[in-house]
């Protein structure tokens, strides 16, 4: 079983939902008492979350760095970064250490193109929703097409994120509002939603949409779990 290294605490909510699905799946797949082989970096969010807000991305690349390279020293086999956002720094990272990354974007693109879909909406923080570096990657590397909320919705779902989930406040009135934002993508053409932020699975389920859900928590879970044992996810 190869060691997997998480890059977590953004926030620790999701990374212990990656913990409990890792371990889960390791167990599923193994039987007995099995559990995975795993390393954790897990950051103050507080000290990422200020970066964000500051737009001082290098910075935060730079944390992130470290935190690979401490667990590379550490025996990790490869690296996991369990969140979407500091995906943004996902090519610092890799140029930065030796070790295979797996990008969050990738199983659940792979996971949607099996479906025969190809238009999906994104749900994510601000940055993931607007930068190219989630955007870009679904499409260059996948040839999805991706469409966003618009801007009042955007704000929206960004707000909920920050102020309610990585707290681990859920509250139906959030609930209702991510249903509305999904309505407004699917009446724009999306196949499907991506959950693009490791918290949204905490407060949506497929109950809550009339599209497929592709929840990139759940989904990079799994990957990680098939690539440790060197089995097909």
């Amino acid at each position: 079983m190869q060691i997997i290294g998480l890059i977590g605490g953004m926030s620790w909510k999701s990374s212990a939902e990656y913990y409990r699905l890792i371990n889960e799946g390791v167990r599923t797949r193994l039987g007995g008492l099995h559990s995975a082989r795993c390393l954790m970096w897990s950051f103050d969010f507080a000290d990422i979350e200020i970066l964000q807000r500051l737009d001082r991305w290098d910075e935060a690349a730079s944390l992130m760095v470290d935190a690979a390279q401490r667990l590379e020293r550490g025996g990790a086999d490869f690296l996991v970064i369990a969140t979407n956002t500091m995906h943004i720094a996902a090519p610092q990272v890799q140029a930065a250490t030796s070790l295979p990354l797996l990008h969050i974007a990738d199983p659940t693109a792979e996971r949607i193109k099996a479906a025969g879909l190809r238009r999906v909406g994104l749900l994510g923080t601000a940055f993931t929703m607007e930068q190219d570096f989630y955007r870009g990657r679904l499409a260059r590397e996948h040839g999805l097409e991706v469409l966003v909320p618009e801007a009042q919705d955007r704000a929206t779902v960004h707000r909920i994120i920050y102020s309610e989930l990585v707290q681990g406040q859920i509250h139906e009135a959030s609930r209702q509002a991510y249903r509305e934002v999904i309505a407004g993508l699917v009446a724009r053409g999306a196949e499907a939603i991506i959950l693009g932020c490791t918290e949204i699975m905490l407060l949506i389920g497929q109950e809550d949409s009339p599209v497929p859900l592709y929840d990139t928590t759940g989904l990079h879970a799994e990957a990680a779990v098939a690539r440790s044992l060197g089995i097909p996810a």
